[in-house]
């Protein structure tokens, strides 16, 4: 009988996109609180999860710390990956990611029209500035993204006319515009109104569907989209509960994750407080 035949694995999996081992990182410059304390966590490439806290309890830092804004602190037994690699530089792996975020929301409020936002997704900046140079591949995947989001009219109109709405969908091609591995979405309803907050779901579930990978943090239990399964809850940086969404939503947990009694509802596979 001859040598075996070398066949490669066909099943082995992505990286994941983050894994975090006992990190701790620290926020401030007068308390040294820790923002994320003792954190140990892993979120799947593709997969779809919600980061669920208050105001407060470190979910803005995890994205922080995901698009390295933020560095834990150095100790033993501590380690940190993202898609694979402990190094990275941020360029490239801002590349992968597309993020949605208060802070983008406002650097962006400018003459900045929606397709130059759009097109700034390709430098990992907020706007076209004179160093910058899309190509035509750019200009034409940009107008393409602003299409699919149904925004196509906004494309020459500068964010500092847009309504709340228009600008986080704007942001939100913006995120797109690269093919990103994951979106990361910070607190996205901030500042919308019941419309528009309706809209964004809308979207994100048809995101969702596409296959990307979703990792929404938020203090809004109804924001979070029947595509995810998975919920972490995070308070005081510190992980309370994490597994399937209907093992983890629960008036008892969530009773002590606010701090508050609560009464939990569903409907049409949306959770609502109350």
């Amino acid at each position: 009988m001859g040598p075996l035949a070398f066949v490669p694995n066909m099943t082995t999996q992505p990286p994941p996109l983050l894994s975090l081992e006992h990190v701790t990182v620290l926020r401030g410059t007068r308390e040294q609180r820790p923002a994320l304390d003792d954190i140990t966590l892993q979120i799947a490439s593709g997969e779809h999860v919600c980061i669920l806290g208050p105001n407060g309890c470190g979910k803005s830092t995890l994205i922080k710390t995901i698009t390295r804004e933020c560095y834990p602190l150095a100790h033993e037994g501590s380690s940190i990956t993202i898609l694979g690699r402990e190094r990275w530089n941020i360029f490239e792996l801002r590349s992968l990611l597309g993020i949605v975020s208060p802070d983008l929301l406002a650097s962006c409020t400018t003459d900045a029209t929606g397709r130059d936002v759009v097109l700034s997704g390709f430098f990992s900046s907020t706007r076209i500035f004179p160093h910058h140079h899309p190509d035509p591949g750019h200009l034409a995947r940009a107008n393409e993204t602003l299409t699919r989001l149904g925004i196509a009219h906004l494309a020459d109109r500068s964010v500092a006319e847009m309504s709340s709405g228009e600008a986080k969908r704007t942001l939100i091609a913006r995120a797109l515009v690269h093919d990103p591995q994951t979106l990361l979405f910070d607190e996205p309803s901030n500042a919308l109104d019941i419309a528009a907050q309706l809209q964004l779901r809308s979207t994100m579930r048809e995101l969702a569907k596409s296959g990307i990978g979703i990792l929404l943090v938020t203090h809004h239990v109804s924001e979070i989209i029947p595509e995810m399964e998975r919920v972490v809850l995070l308070r005081e940086g510190r992980i309370l509960a994490d597994g399937p969404k209907f093992s983890v939503l629960t008036e008892d947990h969530l009773s002590n994750l606010f701090g508050v009694a609560v009464r939990l509802g569903r409907q049409d596979g949306f959770f609502h407080l109350y």
